[in-house]
């Protein structure tokens, strides 16, 4: 769609003080999907030299504001880390043409602030963490679960920048699990429910996200039962915070929503439970090996 309001598009390398009107460019896809009257010059992104993925020193995952859904899907593919599948099925949440594919950007997704941004959920569940540049070269970082404050709104204040997302070694470490619902076989998520067990406590973490306004999370010690779940969803999360619109009304998504982490919260622990059993029967074997040597060497 062309926007006729906008008279100027700067190189966000060149570009000068920020003022009302101005909107900063990545891959575009949602600026042009409809009329943006209020705007006047676009501050694009594309030269900007960011690599769109990097590892960090502490063996994390640096992601790019300006990475594209694919080049994430590209790279998901190929890593080793147990929370891997999780980056193909959130990029897979899409509601994507391959042209959005292949332009929509990481952070494009989170700065929209949508419900059904999967990259929103993906880098809250993973303890995301933000960082943020503003007019003056100040930089700040807030947790990718505290980025999106509502529908369509964020914490970022005019002019500021989202520069890059980061996922700690120890999430990118975690068991996962995925649950997404929608009310059409190809449409928008309407509830999109994420778990992953920590890989040194053993917690678990449950973000919430498309149902609702914004992402929530909570979190439980070791095994938790069915009852606590369920009553921390239901208190953490009140009734007008439940998303309304044509995807879904908020009573479906509550359902979906509960119905989600219930199952997520059996699938991990049954994860937990296989994994003692195999450590169980490693340490019998050993154990009988062992048995059996001290008896050779009699």
């Amino acid at each position: 769609m062309d926007l006729h309001t906008v008279t100027e598009v700067c190189d966000a390398r060149r570009y000068g003080s920020w003022r009302p009107g101005d909107a900063w460019l990545g891959g575009g896809t949602y600026l042009f999907s409809e009329p943006q009257p209020h705007l006047r010059r676009l501050v694009d992104l594309g030269r900007m030299g960011w690599q769109p993925l990097a590892r960090t020193s502490e063996g994390g995952l640096e992601i790019a504001a300006t990475c594209t859904v694919a080049e994430l899907s590209a790279y998901g593919r190929e890593a080793e880390w147990r929370a891997a599948p999780l980056v193909e099925q959130c990029c897979r949440a899409f509601l994507a043409s391959w042209k959005i594919w292949n332009l929509a950007t990481v952070g494009g997704n989170l700065c929209n602030g949508l419900p059904a941004g999967p990259m929103i959920s993906l880098t809250a569940a993973l303890d995301g963490v933000c960082l943020l540049r503003d007019q003056t070269g100040g930089h700040r970082r807030v947790p990718a679960a505290e980025f999106v404050v509502g529908a369509g709104k964020t914490v970022r204040e005019p002019g500021e920048l989202l520069r890059s997302i980061t996922l700690p070694a120890r999430a990118l470490a975690a068991r996962t699990a995925f649950r997404q619902s929608s009310l059409y076989g190809l449409g928008r998520s309407g509830v999109l429910v994420i778990g992953a067990r920590d890989p040194q406590d053993g917690s678990l973490t449950l973000t919430v996200t498309a149902s609702t306004v914004r992402p929530f999370r909570f979190w439980f010690p070791p095994e938790p039962n069915a009852a606590a779940v369920r009553e921390a969803v239901e208190e953490g999360i009140r009734d007008e915070e439940y998303f309304d619109d044509i995807h879904g009304l908020p009573d479906w998504r509550r359902h979906m929503t509960l119905r989600h982490a219930e199952e997520i919260r059996r699938e991990l622990s049954e994860l937990s439970e296989l994994s003692g059993t195999s450590r169980t029967s490693r340490t019998s074997e050993m154990s009988e090996l062992n048995g059996t040597n001290e008896e050779v060497g009699r």
